[in-house]
């Protein structure tokens, strides 16, 4: 334990932790330490500047955008195929999708999308996802 015979620890009371320790009469006369708010030099306002606006940052190098196929036309729907990794599953999935179209004439198709992830089942397994927004 530090060497506290030396200090000023009549203002303390060290038999009732709970009570706080009295700041102005903890000795700070003799120590030396000042408890009142320290001036750092700026006894007026300071003026903050306002920020300026943030310049764009103009990238050379940017994704391309998908290619849309019918333009002008809003998409009314969405539908999503998915099937394992196998070549049976995803020839099974290429006479759903061939099927889909067959019974829809009238579907015009604006954008797919092609995906690759697990899928949760019995077992979770790789999955390909074919998502078609018409």
């Amino acid at each position: 334990m530090d060497n506290l015979e030396g200090g000023n620890l009549d203002n303390l009371n060290l038999n009732n932790p709970d009570k706080p320790i009295p700041l102005e009469n903890a000795g700070a006369n003799e120590s030396g330490i000042s408890h009142s708010p320290l001036d750092l030099g700026a006894s007026r306002a300071v003026e903050i500047p306002k920020a300026e606006a943030p310049k764009q940052v103009v990238t050379t190098t940017s994704r391309p955008k998908p290619a849309i196929a019918a333009t002008g036309e809003r998409i009314t729907g969405v539908r999503t195929f998915f099937t394992k990794l196998h070549p049976g599953a995803i020839n099974f999935l290429d006479e759903q999708i061939t099927e889909w179209l067959k019974k829809n004439p009238d579907i015009s198709i604006k954008q797919t999308n092609v995906t690759v992830g697990e899928i949760q089942a019995k077992k979770t397994e790789p999955n390909i996802l074919i998502t078609v927004w018409y």
